[in-house]
């Protein structure tokens, strides 16, 4: 595990500190907690990404030939 330096506002790590007591932790864990989320949901959506690629190029599904004007959607 490497170590991280950050720079931080005191008021902003008072605050931290406070709630990582209530949360029965560190700031040093909620930090880690956040970045692995983050990391996490980065990767999920870089899946579901490529999920869908791979679903749209092997569907078997053809557009027909469009027949309307951007004007006939907008006619009242």
């Amino acid at each position: 595990m490497t170590n991280l330096t950050l720079s931080i506002g005191d008021d902003v790590l008072r605050a931290a500190r406070k709630i990582a007591a209530e949360r029965e932790t560190t700031v040093n864990a909620m930090v880690r907690g956040f970045l692995q989320e983050l990391v996490a949901k980065q990767d999920r959506a870089a899946k579901a990404r490529q999920d869908l690629l791979e679903m749209s190029e092997d569907s078997e599904m053809e557009i027909g030939e469009i027949t309307w004007t951007r004007d006939d959607l907008y006619k009242r």
